[in-house]
């Protein structure tokens, strides 16, 4: 089994997401779960940029990611992201973030997903995403995390080719203790914030940042909920007096 999470930025404007494309996301994700689909969520809004993810075994990847872009192209205010998407591979263009990672079987499986967004597609970002990636990699009960993110063509199963100008990337990793969501997931918040110029954000906080920067938010996929780590992360790092 796996974890696929796809992002797009398919908003009316470039600094958030309407409570009516959010509503209308989460209204079809059950379609998925149609598909085979154990859980499905809409685990990330950052910015103008939304992240659906879910959980499918192996042989169903390409069925459920084809239902999640699906599912963006029906939902869409802007087609964005999704306009950059070819099956040929030398037409594609600036198109979605794909992530993915695997559960280890006997496990229950949990997940740490996050989402970045930039104003102006500041290069940068993909060096945030990466020293994410690094930083879970190595822990303990960390089962897997997705690939570093790399400026080159990506085929996306199922769905098609991406180009190298795709930006605001995805990042999943899986854990198969829940004890450990936490630990991972700050280790890579952590990495993320030691970045310059990057903000973690709550779940649906608008861009409201310089240009030049880059934000990302960080949830959690467990028993079908989804939890916005980004809080309790802010009261665990307060500095007590």
């Amino acid at each position: 089994m796996k974890i696929t999470a796809i992002g797009a930025d398919i908003s009316k404007n470039d600094v958030s997401c309407s409570k009516e494309l959010t509503q209308s996301i989460e209204n079809n994700l059950y379609k998925l779960k149609e598909l085979g689909a154990s859980e499905a969520a809409l685990t990330n809004i950052t910015g103008d940029d939304v992240v659906v993810s879910a959980f499918v075994e192996d042989d169903l990847l390409e069925v459920v990611n084809e239902g999640i872009v699906n599912i963006l192209k029906d939902c869409a205010e802007n087609l964005g992201d999704l306009s950059g998407i070819s099956k040929v591979e030398s037409e594609a263009g600036e198109g979605i973030s794909y992530a993915e990672a695997s559960f280890r079987e006997g496990y229950y499986p949990d997940a740490i997903i996050l989402g970045f967004d930039t104003y102006g597609g500041e290069p940068f970002v993909g060096d945030v995403a990466n020293s994410a990636i690094k930083a879970a990699r190595g822990m303990d009960n960390l089962t897997d995390v997705s690939d570093l993110i790399e400026a080159r063509t990506r085929e996306i199963p199922g769905v098609g080719f991406v180009s190298s100008e795709t930006d605001d990337p995805v990042v999943v990793a899986t854990v198969e203790n829940i004890e450990s969501v936490g630990v991972i997931a700050s280790a890579m918040i952590g990495a993320a914030l030691g970045n310059k110029n990057t903000y973690l954000v709550e779940r649906g906080t608008t861009c409201n940042v310089l240009p030049g920067s880059v934000i990302f938010s960080a949830t959690a996929l467990m028993n079908g909920n989804v939890i916005d780590l980004a809080v309790p992360f802010q009261n665990k790092t307060r500095i007590l007096r």
